[in-house]
C-alpha cells in the first residue's frame, strides 16, 4: 500500500498543528499579569458526583483587568467552585458573593515570573518532542515505501526533505508561541 507524499504531508501536518494546539492550550493555563478566562478553564470541579469542567459550572467573566468572576448556575456547587480554584495551584483566593465567586489576579513577583516562565519553556520543550515525533513516524513511513520498492531513493530525499521543511516551520511556531507567551509572563 503506498501513500502519496500529499496525503503523507496533510497527516503530519495535521498531528504537528495538534501538538501547537494543546500547547497554546496548556500556556493559556499559565498565569499572566493579566486576568483571561483561560486562566480558570483547565480546572475542574467536582460536582454531581463527577469532576466536571469549569465551564460546565458556570460562566468566567473579566470584569477588570485584575479580576475574574464566575457565575455558578447551581448555588449548592459554589462551594466546590470556590474550593477547586483555591486548591487549582494558580496562588488565587477566592470568595464567593452569593453565586458569584470573586477571583483576584494578584501581582506577579519577580520568582513567580521566572518560574512561569521556565514552566512556558518546559511546554514548549514538550511541543518540540511531540512536532519531532511526527517526523520520525513520517520518516519511518518514507522509509518503508522505500525499501519495499514503492517509491525511489530520489523521491525519498524529496519526501524526507519536505517532511523536515514542514518540521522546521512547526518548531519556528513553536519558538513563537513561547515568546509571545514569555513577553506576556514579564511585562508588569
Amino acid at each position: 500500500m503506498s501513500v502519496e507524499l500529499n496525503d503523507l504531508l496533510e497527516d503530519l501536518k495535521r498531528r504537528m498543528e495538534g501538538a501547537l494546539e494543546s500547547l497554546r492550550r496548556d500556556l493559556s493555563g499559565l498565569r499572566s499579569g493579566r486576568a483571561s478566562p483561560n486562566l480558570l478553564e483547565p480546572i475542574r470541579v467536582e460536582a454531581y458526583g463527577s469532576v466536571m469542567p469549569m465551564s460546565q459550572v458556570g460562566s468566567i467573566a473579566v470584569p477588570e483587568a485584575r479580576m475574574l468572576t464566575v457565575s455558578v448556575w447551581d448555588n449548592a456547587l459554589v462551594g466546590a467552585v470556590e474550593r477547586a480554584i483555591r486548591d487549582s495551584g494558580l496562588g488565587l483566593n477566592p470568595a464567593a458573593e452569593g453565586q458569584t465567586i470573586r477571583v483576584p489576579i494578584p501581582q506577579l513577583t519577580e520568582e513567580r515570573r521566572k518560574e512561569m516562565a521556565k514552566a512556558a519553556a518546559r511546554y514548549a520543550e514538550n511541543a518540540r518532542i511531540a512536532v519531532r515525533g511526527v517526523r520520525r513516524d513520517g520518516m519511518d513511513t518514507t522509509k518503508a515505501q522505500e525499501k519495499k520498492s514503492e517509491i525511489s531513493q530520489d523521491d525519498m530525499k524529496s519526501w524526507t526533505a519536505a517532511i523536515q521543511k514542514l518540521t522546521d516551520e512547526h518548531i519556528s511556531k513553536v519558538d513563537s508561541i513561547l515568546a509571545d507567551k514569555e513577553r506576556d509572563i514579564k511585562q508588569v
